[in-house]
């Protein structure tokens, strides 16, 4: 067995723990001693052991003279838990095999790197770097840039509509790309729509998986002038925070209604309409590191517009509406020349039961957004 091979197991050890560790990043580890597995670990839940603690408790002493292969470079400060280093350190591994090196954490940066050669243990780094970098790229960006990660997701017929020209939306896409969709919900921290969103469809905006199980994301709500009913579903089955901004034209009443009910409301705009780039920072600062937005054409058209979406994710049904009335998945945008078409690169499809699945990164001034 080579190193990739055991890298490989501890990237599928982290990936196992996708939606459970905001804000802290996806890591795993695996132990080999004399070509043998003897500890296994991911990092399971924010605030509890991280992957190499993990890892060293199945180990059971045996890990003297091992080799660590872990999918991101080990913590050396003191948090919630005690660094990773010293546990390694202490524990006498011979060698540590890194495949993300630097954590972006100003904490880390190449610390854990530096305390583990000063202690005489064998470093390597960049072993499928690549695929552990992808794994936490949401984690990468916010730390970069004290934003969350935006994903803008749609579900549209072949001709492009999302509605018909009643406003009838269910369902657009078959119960796989639905299940997957609940699956976003899962992996990302918060959920975001437009008040129309709840007024013609009084959706849940929960996380509905098959197994039952799931994280529920924060729910936000973009109401200028809290024009939500005060029986909709989001603020009243208490199943997830609920987040809503507004401006300052909103109707104090309501606004106190709405605090006295759970929800926090908060004003992120002076004129007629929500300052998209205020909710951007406001929920970092709550630790919200990602963002699925499943918003109306207008939200979707204003994200994009003003270059606020990390990746797009389309599914695309074999249904056909026509109708000049029917809506789109984007509006706002008026675009004359077709040069002026936003672009997506590194685009994937994919087949999702009988719908087609399109995923990109939108390209904003020859930049592509994330890594620009």
């Amino acid at each position: 067995m080579n190193d990739e091979y055991y890298m490989n197991l501890a990237l599928e050890l982290a990936k196992s723990a996708r939606g459970q560790t905001s804000p802290n990043p996806l890591v795993g580890c695996v132990i080999v001693k004399d070509g043998s597995i003897v500890g296994m670990g991911a990092h399971l839940i924010a605030g509890g052991s991280h992957a190499e603690i993990n890892a060293l408790r199945m180990a059971q002493g045996n890990e003297v003279g091992s080799t660590v292969y872990v999918t991101l470079e080990p913590c050396n400060h003191y948090g919630r838990t005690p660094p990773c280093t010293e546990a390694l350190i202490n524990a006498k591994v011979k060698r540590v095999v890194i495949a993300q090196p630097f954590d972006p954490d100003p904490r880390v940066q190449g610390q854990g790197i530096q305390t583990l050669r000063q202690a005489s243990i064998e470093v390597d780094v960049g072993v499928m770097q690549q695929e552990a970098s992808q794994l936490n790229e949401w984690y990468e960006y916010f730390k970069k840039t004290q934003r969350p990660f935006v994903t803008l997701k749609t579900a549209s017929t072949l001709d492009g509509k999302i509605a018909t020209h009643t406003g009838h939306s269910q369902w657009v896409t078959g119960d796989k790309a639905r299940e997957e969709v609940h699956q976003l919900r899962h992996h990302h921290d918060a959920i975001l729509v437009g008040v129309g969103t709840v007024i013609a469809d009084n959706p849940k905006l929960t996380t509905r998986l098959p197994s039952g199980e799931g994280r529920h994301p924060v729910r936000v709500i973009l109401d200028s002038s809290l024009r939500i009913p005060d029986d909709a579903t989001v603020i009243n089955d208490g199943k997830a925070p609920v987040m809503i901004f507004t401006t300052e034209n909103a109707n104090v009443e309501k606004k106190e209604r709405l605090t006295s009910m759970g929800c926090e409301v908060i004003v992120t705009g002076a004129d007629s309409q929500v300052d998209l780039d205020q909710v951007l920072k406001v929920l970092a600062q709550k630790h919200i590191t990602s963002v699925l937005v499943e918003g109306g054409s207008q939200i979707n058209g204003a994200f994009l517009k003003q270059h606020l979406v990390n990746r797009v994710v389309t599914y695309i049904a074999p249904k056909i509406l026509g109708g000049t009335d029917a809506l789109t998945s984007f509006k706002g945008l008026e675009i004359e020349d077709m040069g002026q078409a936003f672009q997506l690169g590194q685009v994937t499809v994919s087949m999702v039961g009988n719908d087609i699945k399109v995923t990109g990164t939108p390209i904003y001034e020859n930049k592509v957004h994330p890594n620009g």
